[in-house]
């Protein structure tokens, strides 16, 4: 049986480069598992942080250690051939290495902007070439808060009261900031979160519970993101459902996240023993299924496909459920909350890694008119 190339993309100039290493580690050890070693080739393609692609032994180099390397400008390309071993090519940031040419389908394992935004995927769209996860509507829908609040209201999705900002109105006159954050407070008071709209895995997040917080958060959002949202905060629990499909998705058991900071921040998510998993949550049926119910609508409001991780606020003290956001490329180390989701839903990490693979290409095969 011939095998299928994955092009493991991975790296990335966000933030979350370092997750995104994590993530395409823990997806070359399940494409490698027993059951899908006979129908995977992997070839690996490590994004600098500086937007350089490169392709042959750099990739394999930062998948075994797990550490970033960024190479000098003065590396020369090489040329690949059958014959011989790949050597690193690196080429200018909007050119790719000649071995793009050979991949069969991606897996675009990349966290944040130029990765899970819409614009990585508009590339691979360009190429003609099956790739996991959504297309460029709903990355970019899941990956901008305030858009994707938007949809989500339209639809009927209940939500925790928020205010859209941009960067303009905070790093504007003296007269106009105090004015802002005036409002602010009078309509949805303290505490509350300050996020950039475009970021993830908590970057650029604040819990601010006085007027002095609220400026210093606001100012530091600004400096991450033209769009800044801000949450009203809520006593509830943190419930999170994991959603695999294209058309037909279906939703997993539900996780809970418990931890002792102020907020599930970046520190909290990536640091072993800061937060405790939760699976299944333990919560009445009733709310599992609302909140299943409710993941799959937001996986359909935003036009997603293939993966998607929906997090909920839920209130126990009234019963009330709120959507929080969709992330349409969750984190996928092995110990992330997407595939715990499923291992503990009857799908193990290399079944996930393959019903990923193969919806790509489910998706990819459907006729569209010209």
């Amino acid at each position: 049986m011939t095998k299928l190339r994955v092009g493991l993309l991975f790296g990335g100039r966000s933030g979350e480069h370092e997750v995104s290493i994590s993530s395409a580690r823990a997806i070359a050890n399940a494409l490698s598992a027993d059951q899908n070693t006979a129908k995977y080739e992997i070839l690996p393609f490590y994004i600098q942080k500086d937007g350089r692609w490169l392709a042959g032994d750099t990739p394999q180099q930062v998948l075994k250690s797990g550490t970033p390397q960024q190479l000098p400008d003065s590396t020369l390309p090489s040329t690949h051939s059958e014959s011989s071993v790949a050597k690193t090519q690196t080429l200018s940031p909007w050119q790719s290495p000649s071995q793009v040419a050979e991949v069969d389908v991606w897996f675009p394992i990349l966290h944040g902007p130029n990765g899970e935004d819409g614009t990585i995927q508009g590339l691979l769209t360009l190429m003609q070439v099956p790739f996991v996860g959504s297309g460029v509507l709903g990355s970019a829908v899941g990956m901008d808060k305030i858009v994707m609040k938007t949809i989500f209201a339209q639809t009927g999705l209940p939500q925790v009261k928020y205010k859209a900002l941009n960067r303009g109105q905070i790093w504007s006159n003296p007269c106009v900031f105090p004015k802002l954050c005036d409002e602010i407070e009078a309509t949805l008071g303290y505490p509350c979160f300050v996020k950039p709209a475009n970021l993830g895995s908590s970057v650029g997040i604040a819990k601010v519970r006085s007027r002095q917080e609220l400026e210093a958060a606001l100012d530091n959002a600004a400096s991450y993101d033209r769009k800044i949202i801000v949450e009203a905060g809520v006593v509830a629990r943190e419930l999170e459902c994991a959603v695999l499909g294209n058309d037909s998705p279906k939703a997993s058991v539900l996780g809970e996240i418990t931890y002792n900071a102020e907020f599930y921040d970046y520190e909290t998510k990536y640091t072993e023993g800061k937060a405790d998993l939760l699976i299944p949550a333990p919560v009445p049926e009733a709310v599992t299924r609302q909140i299943q119910e409710m993941a799959l609508q937001a996986f359909a409001a935003v036009d997603a496909a293939g993966l998607a991780r929906v997090d909920f606020f839920y209130v126990e003290a009234t019963g009330e459920v709120f959507i929080n956001e969709i992330n349409t490329f969750p984190g996928f180390t092995a110990t992330s909350m997407y595939p715990l989701l499923w291992a503990h839903s009857g799908v193990s990490f290399p079944e996930l890694v393959d019903k990923l693979i193969q919806l790509a290409l489910e998706r990819h095969s459907v006729p569209t008119r010209e």
